[in-house]
């Protein structure tokens, strides 16, 4: 992030240092944004935050054809409404369940009577496109694959492009969840044959938590069209409908600073540019790994494949408590999850 933060010794929780995988902290800029005068979610004004806001994450999903909506939840109930929005009872799918958050979407789904069938569940390595097509040929009636692009429990980066190809190819949902990733790691959703991407306000996108987005694809709403399970207020289509009118809004009350908010930090973003957003998350996320080494810390898993450069996931050094580590750190201003 581009924010300076002061952290001297013995720090209270106004001037810590804010190091962990989320919320992150929030530049002064768009603080500044968020902290303009109350706006009416029925005005003008609000509209142009909506679409500057909708219009600002096109390039970060990387598409033009699919509508990105705005879900008034956190990032876990942007999960679960995708799963209320497309499915019916009895649904299979089949889940990447590598990490926490991988894990996350079949618990989801399982809670609404689906079927998730469980793949690649070791968290010490990332996903295998071809445990995933044995997967697919073991249940054929699976109508949708989940994945993470970045687990934050494990800070692995998951080959999303390659479980996409194999989910194009069969015509069957491509379902990811990039919470911690979008913005801070290429996406390619129209090229990848995405069908539903969710992310949230409060990592990447350097803003206040509260909102999320889903970039939904045309063969997700014909799922949609089909799909059985109760949903109200996060329903896809009102959302859509709203977006939609010749002065845009959402179908209830808008948290209207976070918009202002995110309007202001995707601007910074666009600023910068996204190649040179992307180059610096690589290279900060290098430096930390190859400093933290020579401290005698390792990747908490080592043979992930990829690493996530928005996030690192450290094992401690033989002999030092991971408790007492975090609490001399905020003794010094830092705070680390």
């Amino acid at each position: 992030m581009t924010t300076t933060v002061t952290s001297p010794v013995g720090a209270t929780p106004d001037t810590l240092l804010l190091m962990t995988p989320g919320p992150t902290r929030v530049p002064e800029r768009v603080l500044a944004a968020g902290g303009a005068p109350m706006i009416h979610h029925r005005t003008p004004a609000f509209s142009r935050a909506l679409v500057s806001v909708v219009e600002g994450l096109r390039p970060l999903y990387g598409t033009r054809s699919a509508d990105v909506l705005p879900i008034h939840t956190t990032g876990r109930g942007a999960l679960e409404a995708a799963i209320t929005n497309l499915f019916s009872p009895g649904d299979e799918i089949v889940s990447c369940c590598n990490g926490k958050f991988g894990e996350m979407w079949a618990e989801l789904a399982g809670s609404y009577g689906l079927v998730a069938h469980r793949v690649c569940t070791d968290w010490s390595r990332g996903v295998e496109p071809d445990e995933v097509e044995q997967a697919l040929r073991d249940h054929p009636r699976a109508r949708a694959v989940t994945i993470a692009h970045s687990d934050t429990s494990t800070g692995v980066q998951n080959d999303v492009a390659a479980v996409l190809a194999l989910t194009r190819s069969r015509g069957i949902l491509g379902m990811v969840d990039c919470i911690s990733a979008l913005g801070g790691i290429p996406f390619s959703f129209d090229e990848w044959g995405a069908d539903v991407v969710v992310t949230a306000s409060q990592k990447c996108l350097m803003a206040s938590p509260g909102l999320a987005f889903v970039a939904v694809s045309e063969r997700a709403w014909a799922a949609y069209e089909s799909a059985r399970l109760t949903r109200n207020y996060w329903d896809f289509g009102p959302v859509r409908t709203n977006l939609a009118r010749s002065q845009p809004e959402t179908p209830g009350t808008a948290p209207v600073h976070t918009f202002l908010q995110l309007a202001e930090s995707l601007t910074m973003i666009h600023e910068e540019g996204l190649r040179a957003v992307f180059a610096r998350h690589e290279a900060m996320a290098r430096r930390v790994r190859q400093r933290a080494s020579t401290l005698g810390f390792g990747p908490l898993f080592p043979d992930l494949g990829r690493w996530s450069p928005t996030m690192t996931a450290l094992r401690t050094p033989k002999g030092v408590d991971p408790k007492l580590l975090r609490q001399h750190l905020v003794q010094r201003g830092i705070l680390v999850a």
